[in-house]
């Protein structure tokens, strides 16, 4: 295979018919209220077979105002707003503690459908991060054990020692308590629903929050 970028761009297709289906989506129909077209979208991508349709791009900013993106793991969606979670001693989470306000990027390639939404960030209560972090594998235990998420890491070494720590406490402790596990829960001012079209007449439904409900809005592509 060529390691020419622009040769490579080039060579690439956007939602190839071989393995993309492009579902009409007729935004008359979409429920007042995005949660339901969510679980409708998120449950049709699981179907289709869509790889990991649970990560999410989550973007923060820092004191200053910079951006900062990266991939995290959706743990839930309700009434509530749409969850995942952390330490709060993270870059994440110093970052949601100085600005607590997220914007999250999901994207659905085997169906061309995108969900983007944003708004203002609350940390759950200390007994539901608990919780949270207790119905996870026991792996996802030993990674929060091992804790210090994004400091400086001094060797591959000290990284294999204390992930081996790690893993023997949460083999042996399955309710170890990780203070700083923080369950964190994005409540949208803005949900966008993007559905690609072949001609490029994508359909763009946007739901804004209102007095009294949803405001519903659709986007020029």
């Amino acid at each position: 295979m060529s390691t020419d970028l622009p040769e490579l761009l080039r060579s690439l297709r956007v939602w190839d018919p071989a393995v993309t289906e492009l579902p009409p989506f007729d935004p008359a129909a979409a429920p007042a209220d995005p949660l339901p077209l969510f679980t409708e979208w998120f449950a049709a991508a699981v179907a289709a077979g869509q790889t990991e349709p649970h990560t999410v791009s989550l973007a923060t900013a820092d004191e200053a105002g910079l951006p900062d993106v990266r991939i995290v793991m959706l743990h839930g969606a309700d009434a509530d707003g749409w969850s995942f979670a952390t330490h709060a001693t993270s870059r994440k989470g110093r970052q949601l503690a100085a600005r607590p306000y997220a914007a999250l990027a999901f994207y659905w390639p085997v169906l061309g459908r995108q969900v983007r939404l944003r708004g203002p960030v609350a940390a759950a209560p200390p007994e539901e991060s608990r919780a949270d972090l207790g119905v996870r594998s026991t792996g996802a235990l030993a990674a929060a054990l091992t804790g210090r998420q994004s400091e400086v890491l001094g060797s591959p070494g000290e990284l294999a020692r204390a992930s081996a720590a790690a893993w023997e406490r949460a083999r042996r402790e399955p309710d170890a308590p990780v203070p700083t596990w923080t369950l964190y829960r994005v409540r949208p001012d803005e949900v966008e629903f993007f559905q690609g079209d072949a001609r490029r007449r994508h359909v763009r439904l946007a739901y804004r929050r209102a007095r009294d409900g949803w405001r519903r809005d659709l986007l020029w592509p």
